[in-house]
């Protein structure tokens, strides 16, 4: 792959983004050294946002020009990872998902004993005035002056504070990453960009394709021979990092893998375990 795109490559696979991954990935960008193109290879299902925001400006400050390989997936906390890359080679496969911010419902949610969702999206309480409007027949002006009563008796108000607070930050974030590439741009432009991945999606879960990034103006790429062999890295990592590699949910498992051409380490973890322990990985496919 790097003979390919004479740039450096590393393989960051995470099931999910964390804070803890960053010592073992900027080990690994000290051993590259600073290099003028770093192509990284991405396989995330989603994590922390504020894990997501440094581990994207440490990749950013590492190379003079930052470009994302996604075969597959690169989701939620993923796709906020992927705004600072310069350039995004999205595969055919390729997952990405819109950034609403989420909240465990567990202490937030008051029913009375009933049942309830173990999170609330931000999206779920700022439709609610629409739903009441669209599928009841209110007129928008009572279906907005309900809401916002009507939420509080049944989600503790200071959780719909951090909900707002979550929204902020995420624009915040995302107009910060972008602008690492994108700084000729409008500030206009790239607060759509963010609101649009934001507010205009009707589920966290809509697997958006690298096409339509690039209708909202991300900077997404085609390379078919690089995405090729991408691919089948990510495929032939599968039982290295990830769901499958562990024979039961009650079994250890590697969480997270980190590759260049010199080596490379994955971190495996108990289910119970709040750590893990970063080993080496003796051989790649």
């Amino acid at each position: 792959m790097e003979a390919r795109s004479h740039a450096r490559v590393l393989v960051f696979a995470a099931s999910k983004l964390e804070i803890d991954l960053l010592p073992p990935l900027y080990d690994a960008l000290r051993a590259i050294g600073r290099c003028e193109r770093l192509h990284v290879v991405i396989q995330c299902r989603g994590g922390e946002v504020n894990a997501a925001r440094r581990i994207a400006l440490l990749l950013h400050q590492s190379t003079d020009r930052l470009s994302f390989v996604v075969p597959h997936f690169c989701e939620s906390a993923g796709t906020v990872m992927a705004l600072a890359a310069r350039e995004i080679i999205a595969g055919p496969l390729a997952i990405f998902s819109p950034i609403d911010p989420h909240l465990s419902a567990d202490a937030s949610v008051e029913n009375g004993g009933g049942a309830s969702p173990s999170a609330l999206s931000a999206q779920d309480i700022r439709q609610f005035w629409r739903m009441s409007r669209d599928w009841f027949g209110l007129e928008e002006s009572e279906a907005k002056a309900r809401a916002l009563p009507l939420l509080c008796d049944n989600i503790f108000p200071t959780t719909l504070t951090s909900f707002h607070r979550c929204a902020l930050e995420l624009e915040q974030i995302g107009d910060e990453l972008l602008s690492l590439h994108m700084s000729d741009r409008p500030q206009a432009e790239r607060a759509r960009i963010v609101q649009t991945l934001l507010y205009c999606f009707h589920s966290h879960t809509y697997a958006l394709t690298g096409d339509e990034l690039a209708r909202l103006g991300l900077p997404i790429a085609r390379d078919p021979a690089l995405e090729l062999e991408a691919w089948a890295l990510v495929r032939a990592l599968s039982r290295h990092v990830g769901p499958e590699s562990r024979d039961s949910l009650d079994e250890p498992g590697h969480d997270a893998l980190i590759a260049t051409r010199d080596g490379a380490i994955r971190r495996r973890r108990r289910p119970d375990a709040p750590t893990g322990v970063w080993e080496p990985v003796e051989a790649l496919p």
